[in-house]
């Protein structure tokens, strides 16, 4: 059975779209009566009609209602209501096109040592589709030092076997942003992630209450997620490569500091910089 997660925050005017491309997954018509799958929404502590949206569906979508604690407590909560042995999340923004499961089951049936799989996207920004820049290209097999750089792992874009969270826990939930960055380090380190070279969701942005625009200084996250991947076993070529984006995305943090005439986090991040540049030498 395939456990579905949305988690969601005040969402309802993109709640409706995100479920419906749940339901319409051609998969699931092969399993009258929802035996093939359960589908998990949970709310946040949203203020807005989110709850009227849910239930609109009927029993086809199970809700749950939790204080608004973020989303990687959300997902976390997800985690623990579901019991397939496959888990998949969808963004409450994002949509699945409807031959998404079919492709990643095939695939995991096919390749049965495989944890995850995640697939290509679309990109709507502004209700325009654009296209991902370089940067942004996805890879396939053991791709730590590919997901260090930024997140590759789009989690709407992903299907895993439940022995992925036994094994490399749940989400952060010291992070209000960028639990996807810090799962896609631990999970590449200990996996291998394999790409469906297909587009098989629409990843949709630009809006306002996307967690990228409410944090300054999102590095900020990331830096804290690369400080533990440390005490992983890395190699000493993961260690460097850790220890580097550390450095870079500090310095970034400490430009953005200066001009906001932040001295005291500026120093922390000149001394965390020069700190990683020295181990990294070092080595």
């Amino acid at each position: 059975m395939i456990s579905v997660i949305i988690p969601t925050y005040n969402r309802a005017l993109f709640l409706s779209e995100a479920i419906q491309s749940v339901l319409d997954q051609d998969y699931f018509a092969d399993f009258p009566g929802k035996s093939g799958f359960e589908f998990w929404v949970i709310d946040d502590g949203s203020t807005d009609e989110t709850k009227e949206v849910v239930r609109s569906f009927g029993d086809k979508v199970k809700y749950f209602y939790q204080q608004h604690r973020g989303v990687s407590v959300a997902r976390n909560q997800g985690l623990r209501l579901s019991s397939g042995e496959y888990i998949a999340f969808l963004d409450s923004d994002d949509l699945w096109m409807g031959k998404k499961i079919r492709a990643q089951i095939s695939f995991m049936e096919a390749y049965p040592k495989t944890m995850v799989c995640y697939t290509e996207e679309k990109w709507v920004r502004d209700g325009k589709f654009v296209n991902p820049g370089k940067r942004h290209r996805k890879y396939s097999g053991w791709i730590f030092e590919k997901v260090l750089p930024l997140c590759l792992l789009s989690l709407s874009s992903a299907l895993f076997r439940r022995e992925v969270f036994d094994d490399i826990g749940g989400f952060d939930e010291t992070l209000p942003a960028c639990e996807d960055y810090d799962l896609g380090i631990r999970l590449a380190h200990r996996f291998p992630i394999h790409l469906i070279d297909r587009p098989l969701i629409v990843k949709r942005g630009g809006h306002a209450d996307q967690l990228s625009r409410q944090y300054w200084g999102m590095d900020r996250f990331r830096v804290h997620a690369l400080e533990k991947a440390l005490n992983m076993d890395l190699t000493p070529e993961q260690e460097r490569a850790v220890r580097h984006e550390i450095v870079k995305k500090s310095q970034v943090l400490i430009q953005g500091f200066r001009k906001r005439n932040n001295f005291r986090k500026e120093r922390k991040y000149l001394m965390l910089a020069a700190t990683h540049r020295r181990k990294k030498e070092e080595e």
